[in-house]
């Protein structure tokens, strides 16, 4: 990426602080007592998982998981095979460039909050090939079929990519399940949304940076979907802006963990009872930086509402029901060129009390 130009050079109230906060992270949650090998979980450890996930939700809008389920050898070895794509010649990464007509595929160019971000990325869709409106038109109700783009110089990363996909596919499934009873529902509540779903994961390589006083890996931001399943590598980078007091906090690589967070979608589900919260990836001089974040979506038909069970005259809906699809094809779309308007927002939708 060379020097750094202005494209890159974030607002000076939003440039990263490289003195580090000394704090307690975000909650480490123990996955064991959904993962026995023989099936059979603990009622009372589950109780305590459910409130600890529940808190975890509450208190930060993030956490991190271990003994998770995850096959650790799918997981390197994918980590392995994106390392391999990004060190593929640019020319060859281009050919499967993306753009406003295939969304997916090799992008370095993305901007968050019309600030470009110092990374390159690869993003492919779980289910393909993946149903989408063919416009942000509410009017339009023509689909369109999303599918992937692969590198031919390396035929691997498809098959560990599906393999990889399937794998967290799951664990995304069961935290669903636990978050829905932390909020008091049924732990099936949230599946049905997620039968066509427009999840994506994308491989993420952030460089080195001559001045990381004055550029973001990502800038600073909160996720539309409903949750995220993020592995990082040891570098870390990932800062989280802390609900009590709106400081930017380093979230410590540990070693197999994934890092979970709510999405604006579950954000809604729960009527604000949980939140999605900031996020933002700071770089280095030394080191580059690989992650691997899972974006759990629902199917593009999808109207996002309060939940039913979480609303009623002491506490009505905080939001007005909006079409998934519409708002993600809306979102696509400005990731190709700067706006003067600010991006379509979940806070767009918000009744006005």
């Amino acid at each position: 990426m060379g020097e750094i130009n202005p494209a890159f050079i974030q607002d000076p109230e939003h440039r990263p602080k490289l003195s580090i906060i000394e704090a307690d992270g975000i909650p480490l949650i123990d996955l064991s007592p959904i993962n026995s090998a023989d099936n059979s979980s603990d009622p009372k450890a589950l109780d305590k998982l459910v409130r600890e996930i529940g808190n975890a939700c509450k208190d930060w809008g993030f956490f991190q998981v271990i003994n998770h389920g995850v096959q650790l050898d799918t997981l390197g070895k994918t980590e392995a095979a994106a390392r391999k794509f990004f060190d593929l010649p640019s020319e060859e990464k281009r050919r499967i460039w993306r753009d406003e007509k295939s969304v997916l595929g090799y992008y370095d160019t993305e901007h968050t909050k019309n600030v470009r971000d110092w990374k390159e990325v690869f993003d492919f869709t779980v289910e393909e090939p993946m149903l989408m409106p063919v416009s942000a038109d509410p009017a339009d109700n023509e689909e369109i079929e999303w599918t992937n783009q692969w590198p031919e110089q390396l035929p691997e990363l498809r098959v560990l990519c599906d393999e990889y996909a399937r794998e967290v596919e799951k664990l995304a499934l069961k935290l669903l399940g636990l978050i829905a009873l932390s909020l008091g529902l049924p732990e099936n509540r949230f599946n049905s949304y997620f039968k066509d779903q427009t999840s994506f994961i994308r491989l993420n390589h952030y460089p080195p940076c001559p001045s990381p006083q004055l550029a973001l890996g990502v800038g600073r931001h909160k996720d539309s979907g409903a949750l995220t399943v993020l592995s990082q590598d040891d570098v870390g980078g990932l800062e989280v802006k802390r609900k009590a007091d709106g400081e930017w906090i380093p979230v410590k690589p540990t070693s197999n963990a994934y890092i979970i967070n709510v999405g604006d979608i579950l954000q809604v589900w729960s009527n604000d009872r949980y939140e999605s919260v900031e996020h933002r990836a700071v770089v280095n001089t030394e080191k580059e930086r690989f992650s691997i974040p899972f974006f759990v979506n629902p199917a593009h038909y999808t109207v996002v509402m309060p939940m039913e069970e979480l609303t009623d005259e002491q506490n009505p809906a905080k939001y007005k029901p909006y079409n998934w699809g519409k708002f993600l094809s809306h979102r696509k779309l400005t990731n190709f060129k700067k706006h003067s308007a600010e991006n379509i927002q979940v806070s767009h939708f918000r009744v006005e009390e």
